[in-house]
């Protein structure tokens, strides 16, 4: 019997580019990439990834209607081929779209396949491609609670974003298979689940259905019957715009399943056991909505389970295209190390994981106040800028090591990363009862 492929160690770099208003927030330049450039590639390769996730912003080559200098990009492109490394080119994340075409505009779509058209024309050889980055996420950040622009807070905003989105990824990867007709779609996604009192059962149950949303349109199975189809068309969305997705289905290759110590929730209508920020309401209950590691469950939850869920609905081959932590760099390794550890797991299972990606590789910022006033603070990534240049740390040689030995143990795994405490949680005795 055939012994299960181990799952790969990619990285990633953090390059949200988004608006603010009229503030455009980039965190390459935040970082100093534009200025290191193809030294960054050479830091990079000495960990020993086999793939990166590497931005092409559509905001920053083509904010108008010039042509692209691709001058810079090329340069660390051919550093990443020199040294063996596949980029899983990204087209926007997180944005709005340059002024020409923002992302509530119906131009939006057409106008990124044009770019993703120049994109696969300049450099064909590109494999990979991410054209829309968390489309869901971003849609939630810009049409539903104002974050982001164009700052709308209404379920038809939000779903005229996200269709908006997932059309210009259809469009996108129809423009790039017409040059490289072996391209394939890496669509990444938060992989989140919420949880709740009996109390808020039915909005649990919403927003895990609504957890697939962007899936299920490029698989084109959003169709009359499904529990979105009622939804969208119920917010204003016209039956037309969701028959594309019906009639143009393209489902990734690979889910891009994205993993944070706060992906899954817990909504709890006892608002007074909590800090006022942490407040909302759907319109028919007011209540908290907290990071659920920070509650005692009474259910299975967690990656293992969430990753499993996946792969039962689709089938298809999963990447964790985004493990992050901010903290010391022994819980970043205890951190990466309980998703590797759970992937582990669920490829003796028979579940199709092809790599684990290391995001951030130089840090983020801004993260925590959701990228609203940017730069913002500074957490760290596989390298730390914190003394001015990128220092590898614990976590950078923990990364290199697990590279060349799958099963490799730091001392650090001896210790429990706070996810792990007692301490951890909110309240010692509420519990989704």
């Amino acid at each position: 019997m055939d012994m299960p492929r181990l799952p790969e160690i990619w990285g990633g770099l953090e390059c949200s580019f988004t608006r603010v208003r009229d503030s455009y927030g980039d965190q390459l330049d935040y970082c100093g990439h534009y200025r290191r450039g193809v030294q960054d590639i050479e830091y990079i390769a000495q960990v020993g990834f086999r793939a990166l996730r590497y931005p092409i912003i559509w905001e920053r080559y083509k904010p108008g209607q010039d042509d692209v200098s691709w001058d810079w990009l090329e340069r660390q492109l051919n550093a990443l081929r020199y040294y063996n490394i596949k980029p899983i080119a990204g087209l926007v994340h997180h944005g709005s779209g340059p002024i020409h075409a923002c992302v509530n505009d119906p131009c939006f779509s057409k106008e990124i396949e044009k770019f993703a058209a120049q994109v696969a024309r300049k450099f064909p050889w590109i494999e990979y491609y991410t054209p829309i980055n968390e489309p869901l996420t971003t849609a939630r950040f810009c049409g539903l609670y104002g974050f982001w622009y164009p700052h709308k807070k209404d379920a038809k905003s939000f779903a005229e974003i996200l269709l908006n989105e997932l059309k210009a990824t259809v469009l996108s990867m129809k423009a790039v298979r017409k040059v490289n007709p072996h391209a394939k779609l890496v669509q990444t996604e938060d992989l989140g689940k919420t949880y709740s009192t009996p109390l808020l059962t039915y909005q649990a149950e919403f927003e895990n259905e609504r957890r697939w949303l962007s899936y299920d349109l490029l698989c084109g199975v959003v169709k009359p019957g499904h529990p979105m189809w009622q939804y969208l068309t119920w917010v204003g969305i016209q039956e037309d715009a969701l028959a594309f997705f019906i009639d143009n289905p393209c489902p990734p290759d690979i889910i891009g399943a994205d993993y944070y110590a706060t992906s899954e929730r817990f909504l709890d209508e006892h608002i007074n056991n909590y800090p006022p920020h942490v407040h909302g309401s759907n319109g028919k209950h007011r209540y908290a909505d907290v990071e659920a590691i920070r509650i005692k469950l009474n259910k299975p939850h967690g990656p293992k389970v969430l990753l499993q869920e996946c792969w039962n609905r689709y089938k298809i081959p999963i990447v964790i295209t985004e493990v992050h932590i901010h903290g010391t760099a022994e819980d970043q390794i205890r951190w990466f190390n309980h998703i590797w550890s759970t992937c582990l797991d669920l490829v003796k299972n028979g579940v199709d994981i092809k790599a684990v990606t290391a995001w951030a590789m130089f840090g983020s910022y801004g993260w925590s106040k959701l990228l609203t006033e940017p730069p913002g603070e500074y957490e760290r990534g596989v390298f730390d800028l914190s003394p001015g240049y990128p220092k590898p740390t614990a976590y950078t040689r923990f990364l290199k090591a697990l590279a060349d030995d799958p099963y490799f143990k730091h001392p650090a795994l001896y210790e429990k990363g706070w996810w792990q405490l007692e301490n951890r949680f909110l309240m010692a005795d509420r519990i989704d009862q």
